[in-house]
């Protein structure tokens, strides 16, 4: 026998055994499959009711599922209605919050406006009672000042009705000494009397030299004592001192006169404004 037919051999005798082996495992175990049969069978049956019954309650539950879906959405727009509505509100308190704030604003802009004022109003109050206090002390001082000058008038006035009575006086006297004088032959007009004696301390100027150089006019007069007689020096003092000669006073009024060039002057010298005239300053001889 070759060795390909011995290995049929053995396979052959190998698949026979395989095949009693199945044959007695089936045999051994064909009383029990119907029995397992019956209990996958009861089982299928317990889990086909269990499905239904799964179903039924997946139907319940998809049922109940839509109704809680339609009351959600339902209580979601509700919910959203009052979102909308609180967020409206929120909104409107939003403004409400910005207009009261620009109302503190203004309340408080307006409150310290108010507070500067005050305190302006209370420094002018401060101001205006020293200013009161101020004016009732000079007020004081004015009555006692216009009490003194009330004093000082009444003197004055006292001194006043003196004075009118002297002056009239005086004008009697000077009218009885005027009539004396007009009763002797002799003029009353101070201008045209003529000086007895010599002339009273006085300095003057020369101005308006007429064009001979024998009369001018000097700045003094009848105010300060002169009359008409009365005899001057003539001196100039630029640019050295020099003696010019004398004048005799021919016209006089109150602050001025008129003098005349007595002689020749010294050395034939003009006279010229601004030359002195005295009756103080001699020459030295």
């Amino acid at each position: 026998m070759t060795t390909v037919g011995k290995i049929l051999v053995l396979f052959i005798m190998a698949f026979s055994l395989i095949l009693s082996a199945v044959s007695t495992v089936v045999f051994t175990t064909s009383k029990n499959w119907k029995t397992a049969t019956e209990v996958e069978k009861k089982k299928v049956n317990d889990l086909t009711t269990k499905l239904r019954d799964a179903e039924a309650q997946t139907a319940a539950a998809a049922k109940d599922l839509e109704t809680q879906k339609a009351n959600y959405e339902a209580q979601a727009k509700q919910l959203a209605d009052k979102v909308a509505a609180v967020e409206q509100q929120n909104q409107v308190a939003q403004q409400q919050i910005t207009t009261a704030a620009g109302q503190v604003a203004t309340a408080q802009q307006n409150a310290k406006t108010s507070l500067d004022e005050a305190e302006a109003n209370r420094k002018e109050a401060l101001l205006l009672r020293e200013q009161k206090s101020a004016v009732e002390q000079q007020a004081n001082e004015f009555k006692l000042h216009v009490a003194e000058l009330n004093d000082k008038i009444r003197e004055m006035e006292r001194a006043l009705d003196s004075a009118t009575k002297n002056n009239t006086d005086l004008k009697d006297r000077v009218a009885r000494f005027s009539a004396l004088l007009r009763s002797q032959g002799l003029s009353d007009d101070i201008s045209q009397i003529t000086a007895t004696e010599s002339a009273p301390p006085v300095v003057g100027e020369a101005k308006r030299v007429d064009a001979n150089n024998r009369r001018f006019e000097i700045t003094i007069g009848s105010n300060d004592g002169l009359v008409v007689g009365h005899e001057l020096y003539i001196m100039r003092t630029s640019p050295r001192a020099e003696y010019l000669g004398k004048a005799r006073v021919v016209s006089v009024e109150p602050n001025q006169a008129v003098v005349q060039v007595i002689g020749n002057t010294y050395q034939g010298k003009k006279i010229q404004e601004g030359d002195i005239v005295s009756s103080t300053i001699r020459p030295r001889l």
